[in-house]
């Protein structure tokens, strides 16, 4: 009796499944339909970008689908994206991220040939002034991130004034990288896009679109290259760095075949060289730029498919999480073996990381993604010297030589409005500030004498936080868009101790 009543049962059920596939299909239909009509002549027939963005499962892995069902109702203020709640019932919204999250019905390519098509001179260097035009000390401009409506600022780090801003592509990535004289600098966004700005003059260079969904970029020693990593297509791009004109691509292959994408690219000074994360086989590369160089990749295998990156000061050792090892792992560059592995629980953020010398010897800090600690690690040793408890986990940690203290966010949970400072001697929270409580505080950097330092609060309503790194004394709130990030020239093309590289 239970198996005659059962049977019906699952067919009507099964009928269920099969309305509702059907039902999603025909959406989704529908939602293509609407997008050809709608979003085409600005984000490309196949969604893989025009003059908006690229709206493709890549470029939209980080964004809610709140956001993006926010974005179609009502649109993007100070950009050409209008709103569409209007035209659109909520149900024909809802379908439209479903269907952006989808792959799209012709595969992602991005040819040579596109590159070359992408690429567009906006200025003519050589009919521009080689010194400053703007008054300010070219060592100590700030180069600020909005990422809340997609815009650069252009800041003065010794009067806090906003020189300069201009529109940026989709989603700015991997943090601004210079030209060894610092007058150049070289933004990616995530949708493939590379500006070059001139910040003698504050002015819009070149720019081209490498990739579909780029990881970062890096700038040669000499200022002669610039390398960018890409997950979409999976390749390098290397480019003239005068005027950002394609000189070769590079498809990353493992050795046995395997297509990667690029977690990231580096620059590594003291090697002449470039090195590069891969996100699915096990290797690093490490690519010359020195001279003429072929951008051939010498292959350093790793016991495992490495996830993030930092170096030790010299740039001798690569400091790597590991799934394997569970932790962390050395490499040592010369040789390509592994030193040694590092106990760090959860998901330390190498990357963001920072070093700086405790009783004459250097420690390595860093954040983690998934835990409420900091690790601190000896650099001689490779031993954990401390994990210091933080009110949740952390994503940017920063310091300068001449600042007492490093600085560190709590960017994860319900504290994020927090910002701890660590006594860099006795690896104790001396202090832990809420700026704006309620928002988002993240990201520090410091001026280039370290005697001020800047804070983001990561809101549409928000702002740049200045203050005196040593009375901790706020000296001035600028009001911005989600700033994201905030890049001093002189610390970053000296390397500086207690920055990100």
């Amino acid at each position: 009796m239970r198996r005659a009543v059962l049977i019906p049962v699952l067919a009507l059920l099964a009928g269920h499944v099969g309305t509702a596939v059907a039902a999603s299909t025909t959406s989704l239909e529908a939602a293509a339909d609407n997008y050809q009509q709608l979003c085409q002549r600005c984000h490309g027939a196949n969604r893989f970008g025009a003059a908006g963005p690229a709206l493709l499962p890549e470029s939209l892995s980080r964004i809610k689908p709140d956001e993006i069902r926010g974005v179609i109702e009502s649109g993007r203020p100070a950009s050409q994206m209008s709103g569409y709640a209007n035209v659109l019932s909520a149900t024909q919204i809802d379908a439209m991220v479903d269907y952006l999250q989808q792959p799209p019905s012709t595969a992602p390519t991005w040819s040579n040939e596109d590159i070359l098509a992408s690429h567009s001179i906006l200025a003519d260097i050589s009919k521009l002034p080689n010194t400053p035009q703007h008054g300010a000390d070219p060592l100590n401009l700030f180069v600020v991130v909005e990422s809340g409506d997609h815009h650069i600022d252009i800041l003065d780090g010794d009067r806090f004034v906003v020189l300069a801003r201009f529109a940026s592509h989709f989603a700015v990535h991997g943090g601004p990288k210079f030209s060894p004289d610092g007058r150049f600098v070289y933004i990616a966004s995530r949708d493939g896009w590379i500006s070059l700005y001139d910040l003698h003059n504050l002015k819009l260079i070149a720019e081209v679109r490498a990739g579909l969904n780029t990881r970062n970029l890096a700038v040669s020693k000499d200022g002669r290259w610039v390398l960018v990593g890409n997950s979409l297509p999976g390749n390098l791009v290397v480019l003239d760095a005068r005027d950002l004109s394609l000189i070769k691509t590079i498809a990353t292959i493992g050795e046995d075949g395997t297509a990667s994408r690029v977690s990231a690219v580096y620059t590594a000074p003291p090697r002449d060289s470039f090195i590069v994360a891969l996100k699915d086989v096990n290797e690093v590369w490490e690519l010359s730029s020195a001279g003429t160089p072929d951008f051939v990749p010498r292959r350093i295998h790793a016991e495992d498919v490495l996830d993030d990156f930092s170096f030790s000061p010299d740039y001798k050792q690569l400091l790597a999480t590991s799934r394997k090892a569970k932790g962390g792992q050395v490499i040592d560059l010369d040789s390509g073996k592994v030193v040694t592995d590092i106990p760090l629980p959860g998901m330390p953020h190498l990357g963001s990381g920072t070093f700086w010398k405790r009783n004459g010897d250097w420690v390595f800090a860093t954040p983690n993604i998934s835990k409420g600690l900091i690790s601190v690690i000896d650099l001689k040793t490779w031993k954990l010297i401390k994990e210091i408890p933080t009110l949740g986990p952390g994503f940017f940690m920063r310091s300068h030589f001449n600042s007492r203290y490093a600085w560190t966010d709590v960017f994860f949970g319900p504290d994020n409005d927090a910002v701890h400072l660590i006594d860099k001697q006795t690896l104790e929270i001396a202090y832990t500030l809420r700026p704006m409580p309620g928002k988002t505080a993240a990201h520090v950097e410091f001026t280039r004498d370290g005697r001020y330092l800047l804070l983001s609060i990561w809101a549409t309503d928000g702002a740049l936080i200045v203050y005196d790194s040593n009375t901790l004394k706020e000296i001035k709130r600028i009001p911005m868009n989600k700033p994201s990030g905030k890049y001093n020239v002189g610390n970053k093309i000296e390397f500086a101790e207690g920055t990100s590289h």
